[in-house]
């Protein structure tokens, strides 16, 4: 909060929220700070509550019951607060300072009342706020150990219904579900603490499923259900560590939520149950992963899982059937399959599956370009320059780009036979040229000028056509051989964006202006020149901050 700068309220509340903001500062009242918060009243329409806090990912959010900033945004009453707590910013420690007096005043004055006095205070809170009231009915429930009743309490805190207008909650109202739903979450991890783990085991997994079923129907941008779903993972695992149950229903558990959708939320990781399985458990898992795999073998999640039980036993023969049992037409998967391979240190076999790969690719167009590069790669590193060769060959004549174009001159040289190799390429994107018009142009003099042959490059690109950045790239490169060339792309260029506006452009501009002074002094033209910038100045007079630019760079 302390780095809070007008330029953030700007950026999240947009110019025209930004600029009303202004107006409102005179109506903030009550700033109140707190450790991560600060809040107060704004006088518009009707008085409006309006807190600050520092995201959960960074940056700033904020919250007002505006019926603005009830639809998720960055209303003009925080502009407000914002600008009040910049105002004030050598005064937030003695705000902050005297938020806390005030905390100890209140509980100097709780603590002096009787316990029917206290009693009475409180339930003249919980008739005014049902949100309170629901928080500590979940910690009585809690405290008496009656479980039907907190697992009430529980299903009621992660119900969106309170907080939803047509069966979502908006991103204004996403916190107070999140705190809402961290309540529950409180109330279960306590059970553990108390002795009472496999309580705690139960709530955990009903309430991943709650939360999961109304994830979909939450704004949650700022990350708060990710948040209670990595704290109900944690209690789920530390009430497994505190209470041991039956290994093999821990495993179809675990088998059971990493196919199932709440995974997403929760991040559970079957794999760091295993300390807390023996051996019967461990088999289990595997068991049941493996009976969800055969009943559903193109199944990602089932597959993931699969291989990475398959993987953490070391038993690649299994990763492989995994893979094996669901091939991308591309080659992708037998290139994942390779890599499995390799990495098991079986060479020879992730080899043939490589090639396999390659074979199975009906179009070698549509081939999954990391397999030719691994492929190429291993020939290459095998002393096998001349498939390499072929290898890129054959992929740059099924698919004609700067790219395979440059993989097969590496893989030429390699095999010094370069300049035959590099005709028959040529021959290739010329017939491309001839037959496609400006694409196959286009890569014709792309392939040109990464081989430094300009000249080549100049009569591709007369003959064929290309765009307009290629012929800037040909005419900056042969400026100094070919400056009427070059001059005459310069022009067209410049002409081009005479009618247009910005500063971008007016940069693109002047640039041409001085490649063109350069072309007619080789040329030694230089009066054509000045006449042309005069010609300039005249038509695009109106222009200032091009005409301060020319200025600048003596033109």
């Amino acid at each position: 909060m302390e780095r809070l700068t007008e330029a953030d309220l700007r950026s999240l509340a947009g110019p025209r929220s930004f600029e009303r903001g202004l107006g409102y500062v005179d109506a903030v009242s009550g700033v109140e700070v707190g450790d991560g918060w600060i809040r107060a009243s704004v006088r518009g329409t009707e008085r409006y509550e309006a807190e600050l806090t520092p995201g959960r990912r960074g940056g700033l959010t904020g919250v007002c019951d505006c019926p603005y900033g009830q639809e998720g945004n960055f209303c003009k009453h925080l502009v407000a607060l914002g600008l009040t707590v910049l105002a004030q910013e050598g005064g937030l420690p003695r705000l902050r300072e005297s938020a806390r007096t005030r905390a100890r005043s209140l509980d100097a004055w709780l603590s002096g009342l009787s316990p029917d006095e206290l009693l009475t205070v409180v339930r003249d809170e919980l008739a005014e706020d049902r949100r309170l009231r629901r928080r500590l009915e979940l910690r009585a429930a809690s405290a008496r150990g009656d479980l039907a009743a907190l697992r009430s309490r529980i299903r009621d805190a992660l119900d969106i219904a309170p907080f939803a207008q047509y069966g979502h909650v908006e991103y204004a109202d996403a916190r107070a579900y999140a705190d809402q739903a961290g309540q529950a979450v409180s109330a279960i991890r306590s059970l553990t603490a108390s002795g009472r783990a496999a309580d705690a085991i139960a709530l955990a997994r009903e309430a991943i499923g709650l939360l999961a079923g109304v994830v979909e129907s939450v704004d949650d941008s700022d990350g708060w259900l990710g948040g209670i779903g990595t704290d109900l993972a944690d209690i789920h695992h530390d009430a497994c560590r505190a209470t041991r149950p039956d290994p093999e229903e821990l495993a179809h558990w675990l088998v059971t939520h990493a196919l199932d959708d709440a995974a997403d939320l929760t991040d559970i990781d079957p794999l760091d149950y295993e300390d807390l399985l023996d051996e019967r458990g461990r088999a289990a898992l595997l068991r049941y992963a493996t009976e969800a795999w055969t009943a559903n073998r193109t199944g990602w999640a089932e597959k993931e899982l699969m291989r990475r039980l398959a993987g953490a036993r070391r038993d690649i023969d299994t990763v492989v059937a995994v893979l094996a049992a669901d091939l991308a037409p591309n080659g992708h998967t037998h290139l994942l399959i390779a890599r499995e391979l390799d990495a098991a240190d079986r060479p020879a076999d992730a080899l043939e599956w490589a090639e396999r790969g390659l074979r199975a690719t009906a179009d070698l167009a549509a081939v999954d370009t990391a397999l030719v590069d691994h492929l190429a790669d291993r020939y290459a590193r095998t002393d096998r320059p001349t498939d390499a060769l072929t290898l890129r060959r054959d992929h740059f004549a099924a698919r004609r780009t700067l790219l395979t174009y440059r993989q097969l001159r590496t893989a030429a040289r390699a095999a010094a036979c370069w300049p035959p190799e590099r005709e028959r390429a040529l021959d290739l994107l010329r017939a491309d040229a001839d037959q496609k018009a400006a694409h196959g142009g286009r890569v014709l003099v792309d392939v040109l000028l990464d081989d430094k042959d300009t000249d080549a490059a100049w009569q591709a690109a007369m003959t064929h056509g290309t765009h307009d950045d290629q012929w800037l790239t040909l005419a900056d490169l042969s400026r100094a051989t070919r400056p009427a060339d070059a001059l005459a792309v310069y022009h067209r260029m410049a002409a081009g964006l005479a009618h247009e506006t910005g500063n971008r452009v007016y940069e693109r501009l002047v640039g041409l202006f001085l490649s063109m002074g350069d072309c007619h002094r080789l040329l030694g033209t230089p009066d054509d020149f000045t006449a042309y910038i005069t010609d300039v100045r005249t038509a695009q007079r109106r222009k200032r901050n091009l005409m301060r630019l020319m200025d600048g760079h003596g033109l």
